[in-house]
């Protein structure tokens, strides 16, 4: 089981920002949307490229090389040429801080 991972101030990003980081090991994006923390693994599931430098519109992130779509709450493909999912995480605020953990092995 993987412990919580602090990432960031709760106020340090602006809604519509985002930040990546090492979560042992997995590259993850946090995005603030509408004073909401969502976390999903840094990498387009359909050519294993990093995803955060893309473009946020709404909820959906479209990945930088070839513009699958995915939404940031649920990891969910939008668009080809994409059709799996990107991995999610848990997200909580502890102490005004945002914290992270990678719970795919538990």
């Amino acid at each position: 089981m993987t412990d919580w991972i602090e990432v960031v101030a709760e106020n340090a990003l602006a809604n519509g920002e985002h930040l990546t980081v090492d979560v042992d090991g997995t590259q993850v994006a946090i995005f603030k949307l509408d004073n909401q923390f969502y976390a999903i693994e840094d990498i387009c599931t359909h050519d294993g490229t990093e995803i955060a430098s893309g473009e946020l519109q709404g909820d959906e992130i479209i990945c930088p090389r070839h513009g699958a779509r995915f939404c940031i709450k649920t990891g969910a493909v939008k668009a080809a040429p994409a059709y799996e999912a990107i991995s999610c995480f848990p997200i909580r605020i502890a102490e005004g801080k945002v914290q992270v953990r990678d719970n795919r092995w538990d």
